[in-house]
């Protein structure tokens, strides 16, 4: 019996330890595996994340499905994946479609945040997440998910193409549009326009790039939130709205009155229009008077004109032998056209921190050849030379002592962003005076050009009245003022400029930070204690730095019969000096640069000297403004009797222009 029971026994066993197994296999294969990571930074494109999650775990319940939660903090997006029980909610959200193999997220609004969640059933179904249903018959792409780097996401939009709709362009509209996309490049924007054609009505919701035109028409509102539908003028029953946010062109804002089905205004009555008609015509003589007016004090104030672009080769840059500018009329603008303009690069002139500079022909439809500057930004700057082309993109920035601007343009091909703007053969101020030593009425020109310049920049006015935006250029020094040929000053290099604008925030402003060079930096600056309540404090910073570049170009004055080598502000310290020196210099030690007993020597140059100190005062609030010091400029050079002669004298042989 022993032996038929151990013999017996055996099998038994075997066949309970493996029902068993099978059972826990079972059990296992009721369970999900998924992705489960913390909040980590995740790649999109086109309309699909990877989540970069390395982490697959065994969900602890039976019913638990895969669930992602998306959102994006200035521009990042970030996921988080885990294991979900769907009866509860999610970030206070009930999932309502976890069947699907698929991950689609649905965006919903929590705690004033969007957010996007998804639910999935399947094998790590978590790791890629779709911002659309696909369509039948579609391809994902697969995309590497090797790289685990902090993805900046490009905008999302609605983007349908052309839709029919029940829309009649009153009220708020949705775009009904189920299609979200990334924008394929960084700087596009949501567009939505609306039209009517045939009693039948569409919506057209799209990504589109504002430097480029929409149906024939510049996007002027895309820094918006909310899509706000604006009339076409001159097209029927056509609107468009752009703005810059998530899926900001699904809702679709119309103006208050409703389009009219037909244009009725031939059937206006004639009472109407004489009560119209006589507005109107004293409306037009009131503009022209006002225009001949302006007109008339630009040619005052010697603002030199500008002449059109040829359609053809989109700019023709005319050189005006007398001032060495380049001027067009469609200056302060991206290029539009396909093709790139015909530039040739010739040489290096300038480098600095994002950028470097080259001469270079422009190729005119004749055959023959301008030259031009080139400023050329490597693709890993784009926010600098972003921030650049849009100081240079208000008309109203225009002026004689500003670097004429003609236009930009993305050099895809070349990985490259260029500024083309006009040419300066005398080159910067800094290369010029330590080549140079000026006469008195040079130093006027060159000082009160300085003075205007900035002035205007830092002026809400233009000289014919119109409101402009306040600049401040934030980096002014000899280097980034350049000479023209009539010996006059313009300013360039706006890369760390700032807008001025009314709707800042003082929490914008202090995000700008402490920028700028070290040198020319005013005491304020350097112990980042800028009054940001006033945007004035900005101007009173650059003003400092403006009576450094003052010093400068005295220094260099013969008029005091003591010229000594050129040599930048507190010369004395080395080349490049870092922040933390400059403070023991003008804030604990207060130096400025040295004022010689001999500027007391000339009456013009004894009264400069005391507007410069003026302008470096220690207080911020008691140095005089930009027009302030033009105004000065204006009355020590009327009260000085200049020199029979003041000519320039080259501190080299040749007495060569510097290039």
């Amino acid at each position: 019996m022993e032996r038929f029971g151990s013999v017996g026994f055996g099998p038994v066993l075997l066949v309970c330890l493996m029902s068993g197994a099978s059972a826990l296999l079972h059990t296992a294969n009721l369970h999900s595996q998924c992705k489960s990571c913390d909040p980590h930074p995740a790649d999109c494109e086109s309309y699909q994340c990877i989540s970069n999650c390395s982490v697959s775990k065994v969900c602890p319940n039976p019913q638990d499905v895969c669930a992602v939660v998306w959102w994006r903090e200035t521009g990042i997006v970030t996921v988080e994946t885990r294991c979900h029980d769907p009866t509860q909610p999610l970030h206070g959200v009930m999932l309502e479609d976890y069947s699907s193999s698929d991950c689609v997220l649905t965006i919903r609004h929590v705690s004033g945040r969007n957010l996007r969640l998804c639910a999935c059933t399947g094998r790590d179904c978590n790791e890629r997440m779709l911002l659309n249903k696909p369509s039948e018959g579609s391809e994902l792409v697969i995309m590497n998910a090797s790289e685990n780097k902090t993805f900046k996401l490009r905008q999302l939009c609605k983007f349908c193409d052309v839709e029919s709709t029940v829309c009649n362009a009153t009220g708020v509209c949705e775009s009904s549009c189920n299609v979200t996309s990334i924008c394929e490049y960084p700087e596009e924007v949501c567009v939505s326009a609306w039209s009517r054609s045939e009693g039948n009505t569409f919506i057209e919701t799209v990504c589109h790039n504002p430097g480029l035109k929409f149906h024939g028409q510049y996007l002027m509102d895309y820094n918006n939130t909310m899509c706000k539908m604006k009339k076409v003028k001159g097209m029927e029953d056509f609107y468009i709205c752009s703005c810059n946010a998530e899926e900001c062109n699904d809702r679709l804002i119309f103006p208050g009155e409703p389009v009219p089905p037909v244009d009725e205004s031939k059937y206006l009555p004639p009472l109407l229009l004489v009560s119209v008609v006589p507005p109107l015509i004293i409306a037009v003589l009131l503009i022209s008077l006002f225009y001949c007016a302006c007109v008339c004090r630009q040619q005052k104030l010697k603002v030199p004109t500008t002449k059109g672009m040829d359609s053809e080769t989109c700019a023709i840059i005319m050189s005006d032998d007398n001032r060495s500018d380049s001027s067009s009329t469609k200056a302060n603008s991206l290029n539009h056209n396909t093709e790139l303009l015909p530039i040739q690069l010739d040489a290096v002139v300038g480098k600095g921190r994002f950028a470097e500079v080259f001469r270079a022909k422009l190729k005119h439809a004749s055959e023959s050849f301008q030259t031009v500057a080139v400023k050329i930004f490597p693709y890993d700057e784009y926010a600098s030379w972003k921030t650049e082309w849009e100081i240079f993109s208000d008309v109203e920035l225009r002026h004689e002592n500003v670097l004429q601007f003609l236009t930009a343009e993305d050099r895809k091909a070349a990985r490259q962003y260029w500024l083309i703007t006009a040419y300066h053969e005398r080159g910067n101020l800094q290369e010029f005076l330590s080549q140079h030593v000026i006469g008195w009425d040079e130093l006027c020109q060159l000082g009160g050009s300085l003075a205007r310049g900035v002035a205007h920049l830092h002026s809400d006015r233009t000289p014919c009245g119109r409101t402009k935006v306040a600049i401040v250029h934030r980096d002014l020094k000899s280097a980034n003022v350049l000479v023209k040929s009539d010996l006059t000053c313009c300013l360039c290099d706006f890369g760390l400029s700032l807008r001025l604008d009314s709707s800042t925030s003082p929490e914008e402003l202090a995000n700008s930070g402490q920028v700028g060079t070290a040198r020319y930096m005013a005491p304020e600056v350097l112990e980042s204690r800028m009054d940001l309540e006033n945007i004035e404090s900005f101007k009173q910073a650059d003003v400092y730095s403006m009576a450094l570049v003052l010093w400068e170009i005295t220094s260099r004055c013969s008029a005091t019969g003591d010229v000594r080598e050129y040599e930048p502000p507190f010369g004395k310290l080395k080349e490049h000096p870092c922040v933390e020196s400059m403070k023991d210099d003008v804030i604990r030690d207060r130096l400025r640069p040295e004022i010689p007993a001999s500027w007391s020597n000339h009456t013009g140059v004894h009264l400069l000297s005391s507007t410069i100190e003026e302008c470096w005062d220690h207080d911020p609030e008691a140095r005089l403004t930009a027009q302030c010091v033009v105004e000065r400029f204006s009355d020590i050079s009327s009260a000085v009797i200049p020199p029979l002669s003041s000519d320039i004298k080259s501190t080299e042989d040749s007495g060569n222009d510097q290039k």
